[in-house]
C-alpha cells in the first residue's frame, strides 16, 4: 500500500530552539492519527510543514510520492475554532464552496455541478439548511461543521485537523469528531487529528503520535499513553491513569501543558 504521507528525516529548528528533531512516520490510507504535545511542541508547525507552508530546517515531508502544493484539494483542512464577526456576510453556501475553487484566481463561478457539490458537502455534516445563513450567525458547533464540508468537498485523500474541538462543549465535540471519522471513513481518506483530548476521539484512533520537548513517539494508544513512555519523552516522572475507559495524564503542568491533570 502506497503511503499517503511520508515524512523522514523531518527536522524544524528557529535559531538554537528545536521545535521537532528527526521526525519519520507514515501515514496509510484511511488511517487515523491523532496528533498530541504540550504547547509549543510544534503540533501546528507540522501541519504547516505538511501544507507546504513551513520549511523545514532538514528532512522531507511528501503527499503521495511528491511535495505537497498550497491550493491542493486533495488535502483537507480544518482550523481551530474560532469567533468570527458577527456582521461577516459571507453565506455558509460561498465558505464551503471556497474549499473547492478557492484556490483559484478569479471570481468564482457558481455552475449547477459546483452547487451541487456543495450542497451534497453540506449534506453530509447535516448542515443543508444552513446553506444561506451569514456565517458570523453561526454557533461555534455550527460553524465547525461548516468548516469539516469546506475540507471535506474536494473529497481529500488527507485530512489535516487543527484542534478541530477547542471551544466546543462535550456534546459538540462528540459530534464534530464523529463527523470527520465518519467521513474520511466513508471517503479512504487519511486523518491527522491535533487535539489536547484523546478521549472524545478514542474511537476513531489507529495511532497517535505525542510531541514534547523535540522528540516523539509513535504507536497505538495502548504503547503510547504509559507512564514510563511520557516519563522518557518529557525527562521527568509523568503518570498516565486509566478511569472508566478515560485516559489521564498527571504531572504535565510544569511543562507546558493547561492543567496539572491533562485528560488526554
Amino acid at each position: 500500500m502506497t503511503a499517503v504521507l511520508s515524512v523522514d528525516g523531518a527536522t524544524l529548528s528557529f535559531d538554537d530552539k528545536v521545535i521537532w528533531e528527526n521526525l519519520n512516520f507514515q501515514v496509510q490510507p484511511g488511517e487515523f492519527v491523532a496528533l498530541i504535545g504540550a504547547n509549543g511542541s510544534g503540533k501546528s508547525m507540522l501541519l504547516k510543514s505538511i501544507l507546504g507552508q513551513q520549511q523545514l530546517t532538514s528532512g522531507d515531508i511528501t503527499f503521495m510520492g511528491k511535495k505537497a502544493s498550497s491550493g491542493s484539494t486533495d488535502i483537507g483542512y480544518i482550523p481551530q475554532h474560532r469567533a468570527l464577526d458577527s456582521h461577516l456576510p459571507l453565506r455558509v453556501f460561498d465558505a464551503v464552496r471556497l474549499g473547492l475553487d478557492g484556490h483559484r484566481f478569479g471570481l468564482p463561478l457558481t455552475s449547477s455541478k459546483t452547487k451541487g457539490a456543495v450542497m451534497e458537502a453540506l449534506a453530509k455534516v447535516d448542515a443543508t439548511e444552513m446553506a444561506n445563513i451569514p456565517l458570523g450567525e453561526l454557533s461555534g458547533g455550527e460553524m465547525q461543521r461548516v468548516r469539516v464540508a469546506q475540507a471535506l468537498i474536494g473529497k481529500p485523500k488527507l485530512i489535516l485537523a487543527d484542534e478541530p474541538l477547542s471551544a466546543l462543549d462535550l456534546n459538540h465535540q462528540q459530534v464534530v469528531s464523529g463527523l470527520i471519522a465518519d467521513q474520511a471513513k466513508k471517503q479512504g481518506s487519511a486523518v491527522i487529528f491535533v487535539t489536547h483530548d484523546l478521549n472524545p476521539i478514542s474511537d476513531y484512533v489507529d495511532r497517535v503520535i505525542y510531541l514534547a520537548h523535540g522528540k516523539y513517539e509513535i504507536g497505538t494508544t495502548d504503547e503510547v499513553m504509559q507512564s514510563d513512555v511520557l516519563s522518557k519523552l518529557y525527562g521527568t516522572e509523568i503518570d498516565v491513569v486509566r478511569n472508566q475507559g478515560r485516559i489521564v495524564v498527571l504531572g504535565a503542568h510544569d511543562h507546558n501543558h493547561h492543567e496539572d491533570e491533562q485528560w488526554v
